[in-house]
């Protein structure tokens, strides 16, 4: 049985698709599209790779307490720190290889 767009989207927004996307952002250069707080939707290039990310950018404090709703990323384009909700995310794409 084939799931709807709507369905496989919410996986993301649970504990197993938080992890799957983090780890999906830590080995790839990833595509993203979210819908903004004001309802907009955007596409965002963005990484967790750290080789990737310049030196000067690189998260000072990796311990301190993340949302669960959320999550922090590299934006690739505008070369700084950008945020979206799972609940918002309605695509993620992503070369294998």
């Amino acid at each position: 049985m084939m799931k709807s767009e709507t369905e496989q989207v919410s996986y993301i927004d649970t504990p197993e698709g938080r992890k799957w996307i983090h780890g999906v952002l830590k080995m790839h250069e990833t595509s993203i599209t979210f819908t903004k707080k004001d309802g907009t939707e955007r596409t965002m290039l963005c990484s967790l790779m750290e080789n990737i990310i310049p030196d000067e950018k690189k998260p000072k404090n990796v311990n301190r307490n993340k949302p669960q709703e959320s999550i922090a990323v590299f934006d690739l384009e505008k070369q700084e720190w950008r945020s979206f909700r799972f609940d918002s995310v309605k695509s993620v794409e992503f070369d294998i290889g």
